[in-house]
């Protein structure tokens, strides 16, 4: 299968994932990222702000402030390109760009050098640490001189044998399933 078609066919398992799996999952995926040692030694993270079907990160931020970690989330400042910010509430947010809240004007951008762990979303993994996105390229472009372990989060139901990946395509650290971290 390509790209394209992995797309398709994984947009059709999401529209058949129940609620209830899906917070289930979200809330064993969340658990398992505030355990794990990078999470925990991370005095920055970099988190996705989830929407529409995504694994639920609101948990993981939340977490972050109280645990006094500088929250670093992405905002598309031009076609495939993203850079982060710091956000210390939720009412640093607005919709942008794709209807997906991001930082707002005043937030203090955020260098990779700061970055200690990263969570990222995606459509799909497979076991080898591919990740299928959107296909708008903004994470592989961000990721591609990452030093920071970056993690993606996927429900396990949407996982695949195989990734189709292209030579810009960045694999992650581990991938965090309700059933698994690989």
């Amino acid at each position: 299968m390509d790209k394209h078609t992995q797309r398709e066919v994984i947009r059709r398992r999401i529209k058949n994932l129940t609620p209830e799996y899906c917070s289930k999952a979200d809330a064993s995926i969340c658990r398992s990222i505030l355990n794990l040692t990078e999470y925990r030694h991370a005095s920055c993270i970099f988190c996705y702000i989830s929407v529409n079907r995504e694994i639920n990160t609101r948990p993981i931020i939340e977490n972050a402030w109280t645990l006094g970690k500088k929250v670093a989330v992405p905002k598309c400042v031009s076609d495939g390109i993203m850079e982060l910010f710091q956000i210390q509430s939720w009412q640093d947010l607005k919709y942008g760009r794709y209807q997906i809240p991001e930082p707002k004007a005043h937030c203090i951008p955020v260098g990779p050098s700061e970055i200690e762990f990263a969570i990222v979303p995606c459509l799909s993994c497979d076991r080898r640490k591919n990740r299928l996105g959107h296909g708008g390229g903004y994470y592989d472009r961000y990721l591609s001189n990452a030093v920071f372990p970056v993690a993606a989060v996927c429900r396990e139901k949407l996982l695949l044998e195989n990734i189709c990946c292209e030579s810009h395509d960045q694999s992650v650290d581990m991938v965090i399933t309700e059933a698994a971290i690989y």
